[in-house]
């Protein structure tokens, strides 16, 4: 597997996780963090990971290494 293809697909699976927590975790009580929160930054680091992908492998269509 190409790097921009595992980065796509770790972007899209850390995407939806975090669009999961976000969406659904709004009454979980937990003492130190909030997971709505941590949906949150997981949703833009799975958008950072799938634009990372995307652009190695335009990269990499366009003949650089």
């Amino acid at each position: 597997m190409s790097r921009s293809t595992r980065n796509l697909l770790d972007g899209v699976v850390t995407f939806v996780i975090g669009l999961v927590l976000w969406l659904f975790t709004g009454d979980v009580e937990i003492p130190v963090i909030t997971l709505t929160k941590v949906g949150v930054v997981m949703m833009c680091v799975g958008g950072a990971l799938v634009a990372t992908g995307l652009y190695q492998s335009a990269r990499t269509a366009a003949g650089g290494r």
